[in-house]
C-alpha cells in the first residue's frame, strides 16, 4: 500500500505514544496518568465540553486519521496495546493538535465478571474503541 509521508509520520507517532502509554500505564500509579488526561468530568457532561458536531472538516480529518494510526500500529507492534493504550495515546496526539476530545472508561458484564473498556471521541469523529456496546456502563471520562 502506498502511503503518503504525512501518513508514515503518523505511523511513527502512533508507535511512540502507544510505547510511552503502555510503559506508563505498567509503572505508574493509575491515578498519576490520569492526572495527564485532562480534567476528570461526570459521563453526562463529557458531550458538552467537546461541542457539538459539524466542527472543522480537518479537525475531523485529522481525528480519523489519529485513529486510523493508532488502530493499525496497535495490531503490528510486538506488545498487546489495548483499548486503554490505544486511547492514551490517540487523546495525547489529538491534544497535540489542539482537538478536544474525550477519553471514556466503562465496565460491562461478562461471565469472568466486569469486562472494562476504553473509548475516545471528539464532537465528530469517533476515535479508538468503537464499536461501543449498549452493555457498557461509563464510569468516568477524561476531557
Amino acid at each position: 500500500m502506498r502511503m503518503t509521508h504525512a501518513q508514515r509520520v503518523l505511523l511513527v507517532e502512533a508507535t511512540v505514544w502507544l510505547a510511552l502509554a503502555r510503559v506508563s500505564l505498567l509503572v505508574l500509579p493509575f491515578r498519576t496518568v490520569a492526572a495527564h488526561l485532562g480534567e476528570a468530568c461526570a459521563p453526562a457532561v463529557a458531550a458538552g465540553r467537546i461541542g457539538q458536531p459539524g466542527g472543522a472538516p480537518q479537525e475531523v480529518e485529522t481525528a480519523r486519521a489519529v485513529g486510523w494510526a493508532v488502530r493499525l500500529m496497535a495490531d503490528a507492534l510486538p506488545f498487546r496495546a489495548v483499548c486503554l493504550q490505544q486511547g492514551v495515546a490517540a487523546k495525547m496526539m489529538l491534544r497535540r493538535r489542539g482537538i478536544p476530545s474525550v477519553l471514556h472508561f466503562g465496565v460491562a458484564p461478562d461471565a469472568a465478571g466486569l469486562n472494562p473498556h476504553a473509548w475516545l471521541d471528539t464532537a465528530d469523529a469517533r476515535v479508538t474503541g468503537y464499536p461501543v456496546g449498549d452493555r457498557f456502563t461509563e464510569l468516568a471520562c477524561w476531557y
